[in-house]
């Protein structure tokens, strides 16, 4: 929290080192990385080119008269908290479904679903066509 006196650059720094988790660090301090001098083509230029793929084969599915797009979330139910902070990869195997979504830039909302066997609940992510963000959160709330 700022104290009196502090300014604008107290709360940039304070927000990323009490604002963000661990996990959030991580994947800060990874992109940087990836980033630097010497990575720039052989990561970020495929990446771009990657996300160019991605975004056109979201933008054929709106183009074909698709109002929404409903995927699982996650790759299996919802987990205890703290559960899998050990094994780092699992943890990142976990937000797959939602990092096209995320490349595309399309708006999109993870809503809980139904519960798996074990009573575990499970989500579906619905989502939309640029700038539909209304029209998305009008599909959640059927």
């Amino acid at each position: 929290m700022l104290q009196r006196g502090e300014g604008l650059e107290d709360l940039y720094v304070k927000s990323r080192t009490e604002g963000f988790g661990e996990e959030v660090r991580k994947r800060i301090l990874l992109g940087t990385h990836v980033l630097s001098s010497g990575y720039y083509d052989a990561y970020y230029a495929t990446a771009l080119r990657a996300r160019n793929v991605i975004r056109a084969d979201y933008a054929r599915a709106f183009a074909q008269g698709c109002h929404a797009i409903l995927t699982p979330t996650t790759p299996g139910p919802a987990f205890g908290l703290g559960e899998k902070t050990s094994d780092p990869l699992t943890m990142y195997l976990e937000d797959v479904y939602t990092v096209g979504v995320n490349l595309a830039g399309l708006p999109a909302i993870s809503v809980p679903f139904e519960r798996d066997g074990s009573g575990l609940p499970l989500g579906v992510q619905l989502v939309g066509p640029g700038f539909a963000e209304a029209d998305v959160m009008k599909i959640a709330m059927l």
